[in-house]
């Protein structure tokens, strides 16, 4: 969109035992610059961490911005690529098994960010060539580990 700031935001989530102690990362870049960011939860699930990843690095930006996310997680790019969000929406938050959206709360979130900026998620190859890509892995690794030291 005309007018607003790029930003380019990977990110990734880890869990170890899933559920177990999990870590989330987000590297954001905009007009030369960038900043990573990391995180965890003691008792998590790998979705969670893979939605917090883009929560906490929307969550920094100041003003409504252009983003593109990267991310390797089929679960956040297919939900707002292949459109799941709005049968979600339209079958009360009931999924294609007729189960609870799992992770309802984070959707919600993330939802009410996308509503701010204008959003576009790409799908990257995990654990390949794409040196962001594995640079939030790692960090998400670190923060899953750190998490499983302290319980």
């Amino acid at each position: 969109m005309p007018g607003l700031t790029r930003v380019t935001i990977y990110t990734d989530g880890a869990c170890s035992g899933n559920p177990g102690p999990g870590g989330w990362a987000a590297i954001l870049s905009s007009s030369g610059h960038s900043r990573e960011i990391s995180g965890g939860e003691a008792h998590t699930t790998n979705n969670r961490m893979e939605l917090m990843a883009v929560i906490k690095g929307l969550q920094l930006l100041t003003r409504p911005c252009e983003v593109e996310v990267y991310s390797d997680s089929a679960y956040v790019v297919n939900a707002f690529n292949q459109h799941w969000i709005e049968g979600w929406q339209k079958k009360g938050w009931v999924n294609s098994a007729k189960t609870p959206v799992a992770n309802k709360e984070l959707w919600l979130a993330l939802i009410a960010l996308c509503e701010t900026h204008h959003v576009t998620f790409i799908k990257v190859k995990g654990h390949a060539d794409n040196e962001f890509n594995n640079r939030c892995d790692e960090l998400a690794v670190l923060e899953s580990r750190r998490f499983a030291k302290e319980s």
